[in-house]
């Protein structure tokens, strides 16, 4: 429907009609509006980047630090899907419903991880407003169960104000055989890691693509980029030469790191002098946990400090070659004329991930299922660290010393080591300052109105006849050309995240001491800590019992923002709890499954579940040539999955227990052509060590046992994103070292793969496959 009332005049005959194009006319930008390009990094702490004083050298962030300004109090809501969705939409996280990660969600208003319609997206208004708009890179923004091809799309990019889309949708993906999706549809990367591929790389070469095509065709208008990198997120994947510039460069330790950054945040103007370190760990030995413990440099061993120092390396390779990636759109747009007026900002969403455990890991699956790392086993891949054999994590170690000075590092909400993060803005035109650092207080709700400010724009009261929520931030844009340390505008932040709670309010901040995980809920005798942050950026120094009113009304605060912005309840269980929390999907809960070939790879979100439990897959299939070989069904990558495939003649059924060698694998006799029932069957007796399920594997040709053994299998899941289930094809990284992704079956026909949890034996599923089928 046209925005405006026809206005022409309408008759039998064209000729004698009147034209009205008016409310058919799209509506353009300002004259002289800016592009806004939107770099959003993740797990990065401000003592990081160089520009913020780190030893992770940033070229191009350097480059755009000196030509405008650098915010040292900008802050994040500890954890990457809420702050996104911040970032989006203007509005608190959990008005988004964005209390958690997507697969976090539960059923309370302010925890469903989806965007309600009263929280209109910047992408929707600049939309509207005259400005192309695209999307690049992460979402981690789209309920869990929607990932499907098959699902609901109304959350997905092109359906949230984006005009193109190029990423991956979950929370995370290997950055060398990563989960694409372009607009709406799964596709296969351009070209394989061995030709030189990397996501970083892709990411650049599509963004420049998007702005040429636009620029070609619709010159005058402006555009609005969200580049989300999967940088810095696990798993941390670089080429060798980016990192080789770092080696022996963090062998003194994480301590001796943050003894050496401090002094250099407060040269850089990022902290104020006399700001003092915070411990190392700082949480109370009966209330921290483990997994967050950080072991001291001086307690580990020789090959520890040789591997930790190792993963140091590579993330630090991992962020600084995702920036030259973008120092590639930055050397564009300045030979195109186009970043005088370009408004760039770049930043992260959340301090430093803890989540590689105090150990760090080559393989982060082995933490996601609760599975201790071996040092014997990494340090066999300390030389493949970064590369496609590995998907790797640095230990808690790191998090805190690029956190510094400040205390704990990503999912803790209630200290600035979780949220305080490194933003830059440079814009040429509208920005007379350069190279200066701005001490106003901030938050990543702030971003919205800030580019709404800049563009002209306004958040509507009602978008598309619904109610909108007011916006939660307020516009950055008058710290632009002010003094470093001028008055903030802003007036109080609430944080909670995971059963952690911060309040911010004139430059004093009360913090809840609850440890995710550990504390089991008693929010009600969490001990609060205030402090004067304004003089004492750090944390460093517990003023409640100074200022017992203070601490009381800045409590009631937090109460007040609580109500108003839908946070509670509030939910500290641990991650298997949340993450396996019932939630309604399109699909009724089954126990057979049935696929079929030529399908994209379907997400774990809605894939049959086969983790703690025992299971069997079918396959009705005809051999028609004596070289028959390619994958019948696959599930995951070589750091956790399985697949059951043809090579060398002969039936495999391969599960790579989180990557550990050597695989566990099954074979058959050689395979002549003809109508085949091909199979496998895991039946559960128990749980090992670490609660991953033991039992035994059998595989079948037909009805007859071909092989069996004693097998382990993992509880948890097999990836956070991508690696989601083939049939006929291995998407991304191959399960088995036997077979090379793509490792499409050729040489026959795959009718269906049927995958059952049920109780019912083997051989009933083999005589029903045959009734269905009409296999002889």
């Amino acid at each position: 429907m046209p925005k405006k009332p026809f206005k022409g005049n309408i008759k039998l005959d064209v000729r004698d009609s009147t034209p009205d194009w008016e409310p058919y006319t799209p509506t353009k930008a300002l004259a002289g509006a800016p592009n806004i390009l939107f770099v959003l990094y993740d797990d990065t702490g401000l003592a990081a980047w160089s520009p913020f004083g780190g030893r992770i050298n940033m070229p191009t962030l350097q480059k755009l630090a000196d030509n405008g300004l650098m915010y040292s109090q900008w802050h994040t809501t500890a954890l990457c899907s809420p702050t996104r969705s911040t970032c989006l939409t203007g509005r608190n996280h959990h008005l988004n419903g964005c209390a958690c990660i997507t697969e976090g969600s539960n059923g309370f208003p302010g925890h469903m991880a989806r965007i309600p319609e009263e929280c209109a997206t910047v992408g929707q208004i600049l939309q509207d407003g005259g400005w192309s708009t695209f999307w690049l890179g992460k979402n981690h923004n789209v309920p869990e169960t929607d990932v499907a091809l098959g699902a609901s799309k109304k959350s997905w990019p092109l359906s949230m104000g984006f005009d193109r889309y190029y990423g991956f949708i979950g929370g995370e993906t290997n950055q060398w055989y990563p989960d694409l999706i372009e607009d709406n549809k799964a596709i296969d990367p351009p070209y394989s890691p061995e030709e030189g591929y990397h996501l970083s790389s892709d990411l650049a070469d599509q963004a420049l693509k998007m702005i040429k095509d636009q620029k070609s065709g619709n010159p005058s208008k402006p555009w609005f980029m969200w580049f989300c990198p999967g940088a810095n997120h696990a798993p941390h994947h670089a080429p060798q030469e980016y990192i080789d510039k770092y080696k022996g460069k963090f062998d003194e330790g994480y301590e001796s790191y943050r003894e050496w950054v401090l002094p250099r945040m407060i040269a850089k103007g990022i902290l104020p002098e006399g700001t003092k370190l915070t411990p190392l760990n700082p949480l109370p030995a009966d209330v921290a946990a483990p997994a967050d413990f950080v072991r001291p440099w001086n307690s580990l061993s020789a090959d520890e400090k040789k591997l930790f120092s190792r993963l140091m390396e590579v993330y630090a390779g991992f962020s600084e070659y995702t920036d030259a990636q973008v120092g590639r759109i930055i050397d564009y747009l300045e030979q195109s004329g186009q970043l005088e007026n370009t408004v760039v900002i770049y930043c992260a969403d959340n301090g430093a991930s803890g989540e590689g455990s105090p150990n760090g890991t080559v393989n982060e699956n082995k933490f996601f299922n609760g599975y201790p790392d071996e040092i014997a086993e990494n340090m066999k891949l300390i030389d493949k660290l970064g590369g496609p054999d590995t998907y790797e994590h640095f230990p808690t170690g790191w998090a805190a010393a690029t956190s510094a000075p400040f205390k704990m590092f990503k999912r803790y909400a209630e200290y600035a080591g979780g949220t305080c993060d490194p933003l830059v803005i440079s814009w040429p035109k509208g920005i007379k300052a350069r190279g200066e650092v701005r001490n106003q207080y901030h938050h990543s709700v702030d971003i919205v109105p800030t580019i709404l400010d800049v563009c002209g724009l306004e958040m509507p009261k009602v978008y598309k006849g619904v109610e909108q929520y007011p916006l939660s931030g307020v516009s950055m844009k008058y710290s632009f050309n002010a003094k470093p340390d001028a008055p903030t505008t802003k007036k109080r932040q609430y944080y909670a995240m995971l059963g952690t709670r911060g309040m911010w309010e004139d430059g004093w901040k009360a913090c809840a001491l609850h440890v995710p995980f550990i504390n089991k809920g008693n929010f009600d005798k969490d001990e609060w800590e205030l402090y004067h942050v304004a003089v004492d950026r750090a944390e460093s120094k517990n003023l409640a019992k100074e200022h017992p009113e203070k601490l009381q009304a800045l409590i009631k605060a937090w109460f007040e923002e609580a109500d108003k912005n839908l946070v509670l309840p509030l939910d500290d269980r641990t991650p298997t709890d949340i993450i396996t929390t019932p939630r309604p999907t399109e699909e009724e809960p089954r126990e057979r499954y049935i696929y079929y070939p030529g399908a994209s790879a379907i997400p774990e979100s809605v894939a049959v579940n086969v983790r703690g439990r025992s299971y069997k897959i079918l396959a009705d299939v005809e051999i028609t040539d004596p070289n028959c070989s390619g994958v019948i069904f696959a599930h995951g990558s070589r750091f956790g999955g399985h697949a059951l495939f043809i090579a060398d003649k002969k039936l495999y059924y391969v599960y790579n227990f989180l990557g550990i060698k050597p695989e566990q694998t099954f074979v058959s006799k050689e395979l002549k052509p003809g109508k085949y029932t091909l199979g496998m069957e895991f039946i559960r007796e128990g749980a090992g060590p670490n609660r991953e399920s033991v039992g035994k594997t059998k595989l079948y040709v037909n009805d007859k046992v071909v092989a069996e053994g004693p097998m382990r299998a993992q509880v948890g899941k097999f990836t956070l994103s991508g690696d989601g289930l083939c049939i006929g094809f291995d998407s991304g990284d191959a399960v088995s070292g036997i077979y090379k992704t793509p490792g499409e079956f050729k040489g026959g026909t795959i009718q269906f793969v049927g995958v059952t949890t049920e109780k019912a034996q083997y051989l009933d599923l083999e005589t029903l496959a045959k009734a269905a089928m009409s296999v002889d």
